[in-house]
């Protein structure tokens, strides 16, 4: 639904001032979201509340919500929240920026979409507004490389330490995220791959769960997608592997584009593969191809600040989000039927069985260690 353009700051309150919280309201006192002012901030460790200025400050979301404070909140409290929080925030007529993820499963993202709301709702998936993955969108939608055949993406440079696992009581645990490493790194990588090849028909996956922590749910995952007409594509993701490696090749009729660090390489056919290998007399013939060069940017784009400016452009100007909350459901339906894919030892179509998952995660969470409620 468009907003209302306002040439007023966009009064904007943060609910959950944990690692990414903190830091989202950071930038809205810095400086770094223009047309927006840090009104109110939320958390329910009062220890949490100091150092944000003029910020009205509030230990209870519903508190915060009700009292006239903010047009706007910034949801950033551990995931098993998000969907209460942001039903709450939704029926105060809040408009409202959710961090990654959308929900814990495909059913209570279902709920939380069905409600009536009048504002904005956009997601958090900073990576975006990564010119890089623009580009490789833009270079695929287009047409120009023909049809993807393959991909595999190989993202295990989400390195973390049992530290890091220990640092917060709601983390790595069924009841505390409803996931490990999928829901809460790799989720950024699930929206691009659904963001840039659409979502698959079927999902076979396998998992550790614990295999480099002691944690309960999943540290190493590795995905085979297939799509309607033959595409495949193999998604690899861990926690516990260093140095790591992010690359993501894609096998097209008219070559092969690999993003790795910050190179994006294209090697063309002359001519389509399938063409090629129908009409070439040669029985080890090979088509001619040639390196093309794809100017970039220098850096990686605004991430978090751009999501939080588009918000704010989109509240004041009626611009279009870059990551519209309802497109969030995509990225937990793939997760959440690479996970049940591997806890069944069995394919899982697509759509997901919402029901079905969530009464595998429930059983999941019966027997979690407990974590702090927000």
């Amino acid at each position: 639904m468009p907003a209302k353009k306002s040439l007023s700051p966009v009064r904007l309150g943060v609910i959950g001032l944990g690692n990414m919280g903190s830091a989202h309201a950071r930038s809205v006192l810095e400086g770094r979201v223009p047309g927006a002012t840090l009104a109110a901030v939320c958390d329910c460790d009062p220890g949490k509340l100091e150092g944000y200025g003029d910020a009205r400050t509030f230990t209870d979301a519903a508190a915060l919500l009700s009292s006239g404070a903010v047009e706007a909140v910034v949801v950033a409290v551990p995931h098993p929240a998000h969907v209460s929080i942001g039903r709450k925030a939704f029926h105060a007529g809040m408009h409202v920026l959710m961090e990654k993820p959308l929900a814990v499963h495909k059913g209570e993202a279902l709920q939380l979409l069905a409600e009536p709301h009048a504002g904005l709702f956009g997601m958090m998936f900073n990576q975006r507004t990564d010119p890089f993955f623009i580009k490789v969108r833009s270079i695929l939608h287009s047409g120009e490389l023909g049809e993807v055949r393959r991909f595999s993406w190989t993202i295990t440079d989400w390195f973390r330490t049992d530290a890091y696992y220990r640092s917060s009581p709601w983390r790595a645990s069924w009841s505390g995220e409803g996931g490990g490493v999928l829901i809460n790194q790799g989720v950024h990588n699930i929206d691009l791959l659904q963001w840039i090849f659409g979502m698959p028909q079927r999902v076979i996956g396998r998992c550790g769960f614990g295999r480099h922590h002691p944690i309960e749910v999943e540290d190493d995952v590795t995905a085979l997608l297939e799509y309607s007409g033959g595409t495949t594509g193999v998604f690899t993701t861990t926690s516990g592997e260093a140095p790591g490696l992010n690359r993501l090749e894609v096998a097209c009729d008219r070559g092969l584009l690999v993003l790795e660090g910050n190179s994006l390489t294209l090697r063309q056919t002359d001519l389509p593969v399938p063409d090629f290998l129908r009409s070439s007399p040669g029985a080890y013939s090979r088509p001619g191809c040639r390196d093309v060069r794809i100017p970039l940017p220098p850096d990686r784009g605004p991430q978090h600040d751009g999501i939080l400016k588009n918000f704010v452009l989109a509240i004041r100007d009626g611009a279009p989000l870059v990551a519209p909350g309802d497109e969030g459901i995509r990225s937990i339906e793939l997760i959440n039927a690479i996970l049940l894919s591997a806890l069944e030892d069995r394919p899982v179509p697509l759509p997901l069985d919402a029901p079905k998952y969530a009464r595998v995660l429930k059983q999941l969470q019966s027997g979690s260690r407990k974590a702090r409620a927000f």
